[in-house]
């Protein structure tokens, strides 16, 4: 897993044998971190990696100090069933 952090956005990679095989996107927006988009090749769909991207990104986001927003439907739902996460929706309070 590496992340890119591009100040405004950025991106995690998720690497599998040195490949790119899936991403999480976000951008920050009034100092939040809206998380848009989640993606894990098909071939490897079912496996939890998008969990791993989830659970990476919202760690970070708790380590930075930053409220997120789920507009990534796998994200919110993650967030959803991972209510130890909760604390970090932007609308929790």
């Amino acid at each position: 897993m590496t992340r890119e952090d591009l100040g405004d956005h950025g991106r995690y990679h998720l690497l599998v044998d040195g490949e790119e095989k899936g991403e999480l996107d976000y951008r920050m927006v009034d100092g939040l971190r809206v998380m848009f988009h989640t993606g894990v090749r098909e071939e490897l769909e079912g496996r939890g990696l998008g969990g791993t991207l989830a659970r990476h990104a919202l760690d970070d986001a708790r380590e930075d100090g930053v409220l997120v927003v789920p507009q990534c439907p796998f994200i919110a739902r993650y967030i959803e069933i991972k209510t130890k996460y909760q604390d970090l929706l932007a609308n929790a309070g």
